[in-house]
């Protein structure tokens, strides 16, 4: 048993953030090695927060389908739902990121212009 999504949205990250860990890109394209379609490809190709976002959105609809479908009594719900629980997490852990990435864009707006202000600029 694998977590797609997971490994997937490590990939994208690895691309959004430049990461050029070989031999944890090499781990997660094994895990994903016949799954890269759907959501599940858009998040290992993903070259942006947005992106990611999106793509993972898309990915934990498919999963709460799946886990709505699978029976109780089936060996693999206890590992559906605790999967569903980690790949909430992890979209929560995203939204955290892309808010704290649109937060230190402003603040270096505000340092750019607080340093206009002290050290005008000749016009």
């Amino acid at each position: 048993m694998t977590c797609h999504e997971l490994e997937a949205l490590r990939l994208g990250l690895m691309n959004v953030l430049g990461t050029s860990d070989r031999s944890a890109r090499e781990h997660a394209e094994k895990e994903l090695e016949g799954e890269l379609h759907g959501p599940i490809e858009g998040l290992a190709e993903a070259d942006s927060l947005a992106e990611l976002q999106r793509h993972l959105d898309a990915a934990l609809v498919d999963l709460e389908g799946e886990v709505a479908a699978t029976d109780e009594s089936n060996a693999e719900y206890d590992y559906l739902r605790g999967r569903l629980v980690a790949v909430r997490d992890a979209e929560r852990a995203l939204a955290r990121l892309a808010d704290h990435g649109d937060a230190y864009l402003d603040d270096l707006g505000a340092t750019h212009h607080a340093l206009h202000d002290v050290f005008p600029a000749d016009e």
